[in-house]
């Protein structure tokens, strides 16, 4: 769904985006799925979160060590603080389309993604508060449940082209509210 989307974006945005060749098409280059564990002293709460971020998706999450100390977290440089997976390709687009077609609509009260979670160089951090929205993870122990951020990565260089661009693949946006 969202690779056809990417495709077609270039001539919807052709026009508005002063885009002359095909070669400045935008595109989503990579999708970039972490989860914090510094919280976690047991280490097989640790290997629950590398095993369900791997279920959720299709790729063995990678552990990632702190880059600083800092004495009032009582973290030392290297200690393992979060886990991370980059994916592109095939695995990307499925991904992506589980997202935004299953799981964020599975979501309590869900009312669209925040317009302000772009960032100044044309990416979108997404937070899912918990995992269990996913259909690939089981029910059954609810007792380990976490949260992870999405952060969908663009060739493009403002904040104004990339949600024009996210716009043009529908992303669920929230409704501005309208006062009266």
């Amino acid at each position: 769904m969202f690779k056809e989307k990417v495709k077609n974006a270039y001539k919807d945005l052709k026009n508005t985006m002063h885009l002359k060749n095909i070669m400045q098409a935008p595109k989503i280059e990579k999708v970039v799925v972490s989860s914090g564990v510094g919280s976690f002293k047991d280490p097989k709460k640790m290997d629950v979160v590398i095993e369900r971020l791997g279920k959720i998706t299709g790729q063995k999450a990678v552990k990632r060590g702190a880059k600083k100390s800092v004495a009032s977290f009582k973290s030392r440089e290297g200690d393992i603080v979060g886990v991370q997976v980059t994916l592109r390709g095939e695995r990307m687009w499925s991904f992506l389309d589980r997202l935004f077609g299953i799981a964020l609509p599975r979501t309590k009260d869900f009312r669209g993604i925040s317009l302000d979670a772009v960032d100044e160089m044309g990416n979108y951090t997404l937070a899912v508060k918990e995992h269990t929205v996913f259909p690939e993870t089981s029910d059954e122990d609810l007792r380990d449940v976490f949260g992870f951020a999405v952060t969908i990565i663009t060739n493009l260089k403002t904040k104004a082209s990339a949600l024009e661009f996210f716009k043009s693949l529908g992303f669920p946006f929230k409704k501005p509210v309208v006062k009266k």
